[in-house]
This record gives structure tokens, C-alpha cells and sequence, in this order.
């Protein structure tokens, strides 16, 4: 057999091996976050060149109120286009903002990025994602909670300083996979993580 086939063989019979291993190291993140001209050429394949469009949402727009502290508008999705940034899967509980062992082992590779000396001093948002599943307020509300859950962690677990991170809850606009309501997605639940200094 040849090494090639070996490899591809190697990951059919593996998945579970290749699924563990598809958030990004410390590195791979540090690489993606730092300014656009120290990062240029160093992460190819972690982030499109240019992240697809969010496919328009027809459904109706909620009347209820949201903190604006957790939203993140139109004008700040088009500048964070021009920022470095990164995805990461991070799993929480089903419907709660609880971290899961698989969270907590991708946001120790991403407090370990953040307290490396190039991005010690940078302002980075955290932006929660969800899926189409539940209501767009409840989505909304969990997003915001998640978010909020993952500075707390990085403050707490990594002693990075609250006022370098920006918690903001995105719902399910800005989907990943545009999906219709009320569809499973895990690939639309992920954490976006700009670097706002970059």
C-alpha cells in the first residue's frame, strides 16, 4: 500500500481520531490573530480569504429587546471582514452555556494564543454562534450567555485582562451553513474570535 492510500485509509477508518482533532493548536490560532502583516502567508487553509456571505434571512425579525453591549451590528461584521480571525469548536452543553471537557481543551489552546507576547496587548471579540434550533430570541439570549461564558473562562483560567475582550452574542444570523429554521447544524454552533487590533 501505498503512503498515500495508507494516510486516506488511515482517516476513513479513524474518524473519530480526525473529528478530535479539528479545532485548531495554540499556534495555528496565534498564527490566524496576529496582524494581517505578520500572519500573511503563515495560516493558508484555517481562514477563506474572504468568508461567504450570511444567506438572507426572510423569517421575521423579533420585536424583543437585546443588550446592545452583546450585539454585534452590521457595521462591526464588515470591519471584523478586515480583521484577523479564527472559528472554533466549542462545545457546550445542549441548550446551556455550560462548557463541555472537549470546550474547555479548545479554549486552553486559545488562552494559551492570547497571552502569547504578539497578542498580549490586542483587543480580541468573542463572538457566540448558534444554529437555526429554538426561537430566534432564545438563540439570541444563549449566544450572548455562551460568549459571556468563554471571557469568563479566559479571565479567570488565563488571567486575560476583561477589558481586552468583547463578549457579543451573534444568534443565528451570520450562519456558517446556511440552513432553514429549525435545523441541526453543529458546524453553525461555534465560537469567532477577531482580532480587532489586527
Amino acid at each position: 500500500m501505498r503512503p498515500a492510500q495508507a494516510i486516506v485509509a488511515f482517516l476513513l477508518f479513524a474518524p473519530g481520531l480526525a473529528a478530535a482533532q479539528s479545532n485548531p493548536s495554540a499556534q495555528d490560532i496565534l498564527n490566524a490573530l496576529k496582524p494581517r502583516q505578520e500572519a500573511i502567508g503563515a495560516v493558508r487553509g484555517l481562514r477563506p480569504a474572504s468568508a461567504p456571505a450570511p444567506a438572507a434571512d426572510s423569517r421575521p425579525q423579533p420585536a424583543a429587546s437585546v443588550d446592545p453591549a452583546h450585539v454585534v451590528t452590521a457595521a462591526m461584521q464588515a470591519d471584523a471582514a478586515n480583521q484577523p480571525s479564527i472559528d472554533l469548536t466549542v462545545q457546550f452543553a445542549f441548550g446551556s452555556a455550560d462548557l463541555t471537557p472537549a470546550a474547555a481543551r479548545a479554549l486552553d489552546e486559545l488562552g494559551k494564543a492570547l497571552t502569547d507576547p504578539d497578542l498580549a496587548g490586542s483587543r480580541i471579540r468573542i463572538e457566540g454562534h448558534t444554529d437555526t434550533v429554538g426561537t430566534r430570541p432564545y438563540n439570541q439570549t444563549l449566544s450572548e450567555r455562551r460568549a459571556d461564558t468563554v471571557v469568563e473562562y479566559l479571565n479567570e483560567r488565563f488571567h486575560v485582562p476583561a477589558e481586552r475582550l468583547q463578549a457579543v452574542g451573534v444568534g443565528e444570523d451570520g450562519l456558517l451553513v446556511p440552513t432553514p429554521d429549525q435545523t441541526l447544524e453543529p458546524r453553525n454552533r461555534r465560537v469567532h474570535v477577531v482580532n480587532l487590533d489586527g
